[in-house]
Parts: structure tokens; sequence; C-alpha cells
């Protein structure tokens, strides 16, 4: 006969749920609480409406700077001393001196071009090797170290440039040529260069830096050095960040005012050697509006021509940039 055993049922085992604190519970109550719509809605059309009055109020700034030169400009051509043929076929230029007015634009240009070149021609050359140095070959301790000392440069007032240029590159030019006076082309055209430099070095490491790492070891496996994945294959990568660097600094160089009105000069003239003494567009304008001349003057009026000039030069060398990036731009995966 079996004996029948009778087990005791089991009981569910139970799960402990995990406690949440009062602020995790509201967290939570935030989190699944439903947005309205129309809020989210106005919230949305409000941002927009933000970014198109940032917008349009960048474009107005640009429309009326246009519309004053272009109305002053007008009412300089107004004058009977003053001729179209004249300002763009003379190559003099006293508005101040005589009982004669002479308004021809090139003396003003040719002082310009001339401190640009003097200063794109140390800038340039200079800031790129440097950028190829901390991009290709520094380490990340002395890139941390002298990219942040190069960009120091573009923060010093550039009227300190301009008593640095008299008082320690004019005379150290005069210790190399007695040619050079106490104002000239040259030391204007230094001191703008540095002034520029941060520009060149930055922009240009930053698009050298861009260039995919998958080019330099491509590069490299094929048996090339360092030097040569530098220059034959990282530069021309780079070469439309670059061109778009030098044009920056060229234009920022063309406008450049304090430098040149304490170091180039106040002789409008038509030259190209840099011991001369020049007047740059900038400078005549500082000139004028810090003068004696009055406000319905011609003298006072010829400003913003000259203003005029500055600008479509300016506009040229920017729609130049553009068309160049434009051409050269590489785009990678």
């Amino acid at each position: 006969m079996g004996i029948r055993v009778r087990c005791p049922a089991r009981e569910p085992a139970v799960t402990a749920l995990p406690t949440t604190s009062s602020t995790q519970q509201r967290d939570l109550r935030r989190l699944g609480t439903p947005k309205s719509v129309s809020a989210r809605a106005f919230r949305e059309r409000l941002i927009v409406a933000c970014l198109a009055v940032a917008a349009t109020f960048s474009i107005l700034v640009t429309t009326t700077i246009v519309v004053v030169l272009a109305k002053e400009t007008v009412g300089f051509f107004a004058f009977p001393d003053v001729t179209v043929g004249e300002f763009f076929g003379s190559t003099e230029w006293n508005p101040l001196l005589g009982a004669e007015k002479h308004f021809g634009i090139w003396p003003l240009i040719s002082g310009t071009v001339l401190v640009t070149v003097i200063a794109g021609s140390f800038a340039l050359p200079i800031g790129l090797i440097a950028a190829l140095y901390l991009s290709e070959y520094a380490s990340p301790r002395i890139r941390a170290t002298l990219k942040p000392a190069l960009e120091i440069l573009a923060g010093i007032p550039t009227v300190v440039y301009g008593f640095f240029a008299l008082t320690v590159i004019t005379p150290a030019l005069q210790k190399l040529s007695p040619a050079f006076g106490n104002y000239n082309a040259m030391s204007a055209g230094l001191a703008t260069g540095i002034m520029i430099l941060p520009i060149v070095c930055s922009l240009s490491e930053d698009s050298l830096r861009s260039v995919p790492r998958s080019l330099r070891d491509g590069a490299f496996a094929l048996g090339g050095t360092r030097f040569d994945v530098s220059v034959k294959v990282v530069l021309p990568a780079a070469l439309s960040g670059i061109v778009a660097a030098f044009l920056l600094a060229i234009s920022r160089a063309i406008g450049e005012t304090m430098i040149v009105a304490l170091a180039a000069g106040g002789i409008a003239q038509i030259t190209a050697n840099p011991a001369a003494e020049v007047q740059t567009m900038t400078a005549y304008m500082v000139q004028i509006f810090l003068g004696d001349a009055p406000a319905t003057g011609v003298e006072y009026k010829s400003s913003y021509a000259v203003a005029a000039m500055l600008f479509v030069m300016t506009f040229v060398l920017t729609m130049i940039g553009q068309a160049i990036l434009r051409r050269f731009r590489e785009e990678y995966d």
C-alpha cells in the first residue's frame, strides 16, 4: 500500500521593485508631461524670426553703407571743381593746398597698393611657413603654446603697431640705409604685415589640419618624406582655404588706418620706392575728418569718394576670393 505525501504549495516569488526618490519621480513626471503643440510651434516661429532679424540686420547695414557712399560720392562729383575724367585719369591729388585743386585718385591708390604689397610680401610666406610647421611638424605641446602666442598679435590695437613702426622699425631701417626718412612706406608695410600675420597663420593652419589623415598615410605608404607629404599632398589639398586666408589678410591690409596714418606719411604720390613717404586712402580720410575742412566743402566730400573706391577694391577682392574658392575647393568623404 503506497503512502501519499502532500507537499505544501509554493508561493510565487515576489521581485522587489526599485524605489525612486521624490526628485526622480518629479523628473519622470516632468518628462512624461505632454507639451503643448501650439507652444512648441510658437517657440519655433520665434527662433526663426530672431534668425531672420539677425540676417536682415547685416544686409541692412551693408545696404546703408552702400547708399551713403553712393549719395555722398554723387554729391562730390556735383562740384564744379571735380570731373569724373580727372578723378580717374589724373595723377595728381592735391585737394587741400593751393588755389587750384586736383582730385586724381591714383596717387592714393598707389600708396595703398605699395603698403599692401610690402605687408603681403612679409606676412604671406612667413605665415604659410609657420602654418606648415604648426600643422605638420610641431608636437601637440608646442602647437598648444605657439598658436595662442601667435594669435595674441591679433588682439593688439593697431595704434600700438603704428607707434612700434615709428619707434622700432623706422630707426632700424635708417641704420640700414640713410634713404629712409622718419615716414616711409616700408616701415608702415612691415608693421601692417606683422598685424596680418596671425590671420594668415591661423586660417592656413586650420585649412592644413582639415586635410584628411588618409591622404597623409597614403603618401607615407608610397615612401614620401614628411616634407614631400607637406608640400606635395597637404598643401595642394588645402589650397582653397590658404588662398582665402591670403585674400582676407590682403583685404585687412588694404583697409588698415592707424598704422599708415602714423608711419607712412602724408604725401600723395605715385611711387614704387619703399623708402618714400606715401599717403594711403585710409590715411587721407583720417586727415580730412580730423582736420579743419568744412563739412559742406569739396575736400570733405572727397573722402566719401575715396571711401567708395576703397569699398570697390575690397569688394572685388572678395569676389575674386569666392571664385577661387569655388574653383579649387576640395571635398573629401
